[in-house]
């Protein structure tokens, strides 16, 4: 049962009438209990008249997926035996964005009615709303009945991939590189594309002796990027990547990298696979190539969250060993800004550059290097000071890294995925890839 607004006006309106009758000689407090009795009757008649809620069959309709920040819409669809006035709230949590209102509800005997509740996710994952809450009101609208439904819904909220805006122009230059325009080049991990006649200025070391013969001119070989190379993308889930860097955390900025070079690489005819861990891995794809790579991705990191852990890197190198492939690029993606809490992972890169190429991107707050400079305050002098500490400790980390024989990349989180792409463009380019 629920009572609405209309009962304590209900309840007001009674002294009236106990005024007149009090004026009459009756006695006030025998008025206002017979007033206070009558409401309560009223109350008692329109709980027992209003339609019961359980009776009403609730079906809904949820998307599978959506995008994080994107508009959803989901639907309810009401039926039940008897008119029903009242109204209904979803169960979803805060994080889905439904609105506060409550949906109107006007049944009418065996038909269906459709509510709509829009929603607007602000958090990635996995959104549940295992009930509703229906309530009938009764004819005199002084009170009703109110009863839970239970009916699932769930919806996957995945990353927004907003780096994708930088896909078009790589892709441009990708079709430079091997496509109807192939670039000349020769070097370590190239392969065989084509003949044509010398022209000056090309590399004469390319030209092939045996065509020329045949052909009565000079003959030239023409090379293009390898294909079908192995490309893992390790993501730390650890507590850096809880950190706020921007609008959001390090692990968003991440998936957005990860999913732009994936979508590249892809293209470029390459394989990618993908590790999400810190001491236990939070999600893996491995073997998906082609138009269903990228869903399978987002489908992964959807529901993957940082853990305020320190990363186990000794244990992440064991589980991309057990990918069974030999990789020529390794891209970690971490944050490594203080020297002391980087030991375990400038220990294990070694045995990363040891067989491929690595590339280690951080993500960074751009914002660090302007708040060094601002020493106008006693208290912007102390923040400097820990912000210059901070860029210092992430230099002597990037000098090691190094030192391993590994790229490191750090950048804000919107500079960052585009950079990673480019440097991958360059080693097709040059051959090392």
């Amino acid at each position: 049962m629920y009572l609405t607004g209309r009962l304590p006006l209900l309840v007001a309106l009674g002294a009236i009438p106990v005024v007149v009758l009090t004026v009459a000689g009756a006695d006030a407090w025998v008025c206002a209990a017979g007033w206070v009795v009558l409401c309560a009757l009223a109350v008692a008649a329109d709980v027992a008249t209003a339609a019961d809620p359980r009776q009403v069959r609730v079906d809904r309709d949820v998307p599978r997926r959506a995008l994080l920040h994107s508009r959803v819409q989901t639907s309810l669809t009401l039926r039940g035996p008897r008119r029903m006035r009242g109204g209904l709230r979803d169960a979803w949590q805060p994080t889905a964005g439904a609105p506060a209102a409550r949906c109107v509800v006007r049944l009418e005997p065996d038909e269906p009615q459709r509510l709509t509740v829009p929603l607007h996710p602000r958090r990635r994952g996995e959104l549940t709303s295992d009930f509703v809450v229906l309530r009938s009101l009764g004819p005199l609208g002084l009170a009703g009945r109110q009863s839970r439904i239970d009916v699932r819904g769930t919806i996957r909220i995945l990353p927004p991939f907003t780096a994708r805006r930088h896909l078009p122009s790589r892709l441009a230059r990708l079709r430079e590189l091997d496509g109807a325009t192939s670039v000349l080049i020769r070097g370590q991990g190239t392969e065989f594309d084509s003949l044509r006649p010398y022209v000056r200025g090309d590399d004469v070391r390319s030209i092939d002796w045996r065509a020329t013969a045949r052909a009565g001119t000079t003959m030239l070989r023409t090379w293009r990027p390898e294909r079908d190379r192995h490309i893992v993308i390790v993501i730390d889930t650890g507590r850096t990547s809880a950190a706020r860097v921007g609008d959001g955390v390090r692990l968003d900025a991440e998936m957005e990298a990860t999913l732009l070079l994936a979508a590249l690489a892809a293209e470029a005819g390459d394989h990618v696979h993908l590790v999400m861990a810190d001491r236990a891995v939070r999600a893996r794809v491995s073997g998906v190539d082609g138009d269903k790579l990228l869903p399978a991705l987002v489908d992964a990191m959807a529901p993957v969250e940082p853990t305020l852990i320190d990363t186990d890197w000794d244990a992440v190198a064991a589980h991309v060993r057990q990918l069974a492939v030999r990789p020529a690029l390794i891209v970690l993606l971490t944050a490594q800004d203080e020297a002391s809490a980087a030991r375990g992972f400038l220990g294990t890169l070694p045995g990363f550059t040891e067989h491929a190429h690595v590339l280690v991107g951080t993500v960074a707050d751009t914002g660090l290097a302007d708040q060094a400079r601002t020493r106008g305050t006693v208290g912007q002098v102390y923040r400097a000071a820990a912000a210059e500490q901070t860029l210092a400790d992430a230099a002597r980390v990037t000098q090691a890294v190094a030192a391993a024989g590994a790229d490191a990349l750090t950048d804000g989180p919107d500079e960052l995925p585009p950079r990673i792409a480019d440097r991958y463009l360059e080693l097709k380019a040059a051959g090392r890839l």
